[in-house]
C-alpha cells in the first residue's frame, strides 16, 4: 500500500486549513519515522507566489502529486486565470520532475453541470495536449459514468478518487471502481457522514471502507493512497496520521 499524506496534515494549521507550511521539509523528514512514503503538494491562490514549488528545487522530495487548489474557484473556466495559474504550475512540475496534479472540480468549481463541464474541458484541454508528460487527476464530486467522458479527451487525463466526496455525493463506491478502473491514480482517504454534511475520524462516518479497498485489490489497483483525514485537536497532528494510518492499514489487511 503506497501511502502518504496530503501536505500540511502533519503541521498545525497556523498558514491556513490546508496549505504549505512554512516548515515544509519538516514533514518530509517524517515520512520514514511514521511509515509514509509520499506527500501530495499543496498550491493555493492566497499563497500562490510564495510557494517554494515556483523558486525552490524540489525534485529531490517524495512528491506524489501537486495539488492545484486554486482551481476550486469560480474563475476555474476562465481561460486567463488558467493561463495566469495552471501553467505556471504546469511549468514548475515539469522542471522538478513531478508526474501528477490533481485538479479538484469541488464546490466552486462544480462540473456537475454538462455545459460548465463542456466550457471547462475547452479552455482546459491544451493545458493537457501542451505538457504530454503530466497526468492531469481529475477531482469531482461527478457521477462515474459523466467522469469517464470527461476523461477521454486525452491519454494524460486520469482520477483523483476522494472516497469521503464520493460518499458525500451518494454515488455507490463499486460501481465507481469498476467504472473507473483503469483510470484511478490516486485515492484520498478521506471519511464523511452524509447527513449532516461532515467529514469525520476513519469509521466513524458512512464511508465503506472494507467494500472499498475489496474493490480496488479487484481490479489490482496499486497507486497512490494519500490520507486527507480530519484533522483533530491543534498541536497533535503527528499522533493524529499516525492513529488514522493504523486504521486504514487494519481496514486494507482484512
Amino acid at each position: 500500500m503506497k501511502l502518504g499524506v496530503i501536505q500540511g496534515r502533519l503541521s498545525e494549521p497556523k498558514e491556513g486549513f490546508q496549505e504549505c507550511p512554512v516548515n515544509w521539509k519538516k514533514e518530509f523528514d517524517l515520512l520514514s519515522k511514521l511509515g509514509l512514503n509520499h506527500i501530495e503538494w499543496i498550491v493555493t491562490h492566497d499563497n500562490f507566489h510564495s510557494n517554494p514549488i515556483f523558486y525552490k528545487d524540489i525534485s529531490g522530495y517524495s512528491i506524489s502529486s501537486v495539488c492545484a487548489d486554486f482551481m476550486v474557484s469560480d474563475m476555474f473556466c476562465n481561460s486567463e486565470y488558467l493561463m495566469k495559474y495552471l501553467e505556471p504550475l504546469c511549468l514548475a512540475v515539469e522542471e522538478n520532475n513531478i508526474k501528477n496534479i490533481t485538479i479538484p472540480l469541488l464546490e466552486n468549481s462544480s462540473v456537475k453541470e454538462k455545459d460548465i463541464r463542456d466550457k471547462f474541458m475547452k479552455v482546459f484541454y491544451p493545458y493537457t495536449k501542451e505538457h504530454k508528460n503530466i497526468n492531469f487527476l481529475i477531482e469531482a464530486e461527478l457521477h462515474q459514468k459523466k467522469l469517464k467522458k470527461m476523461l477521454d479527451f486525452n491519454s494524460n487525463l486520469f482520477v483523483t478518487y476522494d472516497t469521503g466526496n464520493i460518499t458525500s455525493c451518494g454515488l455507490n463506491h463499486e460501481d465507481y471502481i469498476f467504472e473507473l478502473s483503469d483510470k484511478i491514480k490516486q485515492v484520498h482517504i478521506k471519511d464523511r457522514i452524509i447527513k449532516p454534511l461532515e467529514t469525520v475520524e476513519p469509521t466513524k462516518g458512512d464511508t465503506d471502507f472494507e467494500l472499498i479497498f475489496k474493490c480496488l485489490k479487484q481490479i489490482n489497483y496499486n497507486g497512490l493512497y494519500t490520507l486527507q483525514t480530519v484533522r483533530m485537536e491543534d498541536g497533535k497532528e503527528i499522533e493524529t496520521i499516525k492513529k488514522h494510518k493504523k486504521i486504514i492499514e487494519n481496514l486494507y489487511n482484512v
